[in-house]
């Protein structure tokens, strides 16, 4: 499911009124939304006075209607570091995390049995470095199931420490838009580009799934036309998303025409790192998203099947360090 779980209306200190947030999903294709207005910092409340704090997800969920959007209540626990920001999703009465102790306020949510992430760890607002201020505090309540979660990217802005933390303390991995006023100025989706989002590789779509799904750290972060995530789910992603469509060998050569597909939505860049290298193309190639490329392969002598190799530059499994796919080719005889 393609998620995007931070993003604020007027009912916080966003630009929207909830139905356009659930407008700009549908019109991304989004699969999920959690609405996560901030507990502690209401910028219009004397215009728009809302002593639910329920009231965007309500309104949010009444304009998803039958779309097939699944709209999450959620809230953003807004406080100085350390804890800092962090999302509570899955919770069922926003108003109870409204506590003078910023830890009483991650109890209830998980006694609400909330998913709680912590939001832009690194945000240069809170770390002026931009470094992610871990603290004892952030330790204990990642052993206590208070921080589950972590945004590995935050609007335009990601972090190789905020990823790190996530291998280090095994928390799920997240990339959200915390989209404040319209998606398609901040992103220029109109121009080619995209919000960051949430892969949730979850058995249906539904709440209890996707749930299960993000507690379980089954997710790969979209950003910036890059894929990120641990490799036990980045790399399946690659391997549905990758195939050969056709492979032959040019009439009275050695050179295979391969013609390489790619069924998702994400281009891929392709540095080979196979023993063989290509008649038509440099070590460098591009499968665009739905569509194919071609590469002539010099096998040298006339093979049943070879492998391809190549390191994915678009791709993260770890800080610096992209993931290897490889490929069986058998060209028709």
């Amino acid at each position: 499911m393609v998620c995007d779980l931070h993003m604020h209306t007027v009912f916080s200190d966003g630009s929207v009124w909830p139905n356009i947030r659930v407008m700009e999903a549908n019109k991304d294709g989004l699969d999920v939304i959690a609405t996560t207005e901030h507990l502690e910092y209401q910028s219009w409340i004397s215009d728009i006075p809302h002593p639910d704090r329920n009231r965007s997800y309500e309104l949010a969920k009444g304009f998803a209607g039958k779309s097939g959007l699944l709209v999450i209540n959620g809230s953003e626990i807004t406080r100085e570091m350390p804890p800092g920001h962090a999302n509570a999703i899955f919770i069922k009465d926003a108003n109870k995390l409204i506590k003078d102790d910023p830890i009483e306020s991650f109890l209830e949510a998980r006694k609400q049995d909330a998913f709680i992430f912590w939001n832009h760890p690194y945000w240069a607002s809170q770390s002026p470095d931009a470094s992610v201020p871990l603290d004892q505090l952030h330790i204990e309540m990642i052993n206590n199931k208070l921080i589950q979660g972590i945004e590995i990217v935050n609007d335009t802005t990601y972090s190789n420490e905020a990823f790190q933390l996530a291998l280090d303390y095994d928390l799920t991995i997240l990339g959200t838009s915390d989209i404040h006023d319209i998606v398609d100025w901040q992103y220029r989706i109109p121009s080619g580009g995209h919000r960051p989002v949430t892969l949730v590789f979850a058995r249906e779509k539904n709440e209890k799934s996707l749930k299960k799904a993000l507690l379980n750290g089954q997710t790969v972060v979209w950003f910036n036309k890059k894929l990120i995530g641990k490799p036990d789910y980045l790399i399946p992603l690659m391997n549905s998303s990758i195939k050969v469509k056709s492979a032959n060998y040019v009439n009275n050569t050695t050179i295979a025409h391969v013609v390489m597909s790619n069924n998702s939505d994400a281009p891929y860049t392709l540095r080979n790192q196979s023993n063989y290298d290509f008649y038509n193309a440099t070590n460098l190639i591009t499968i665009p998203p739905h569509g194919t490329t071609i590469i002539d392969v010099r096998t040298i002598t006339k093979k049943r099947k070879f492998d391809l190799e190549f390191e994915v530059l678009n791709a993260l499994i770890e800080p610096d360090t992209h993931p290897i796919f490889r490929i069986v080719v058998r060209p028709k005889q």
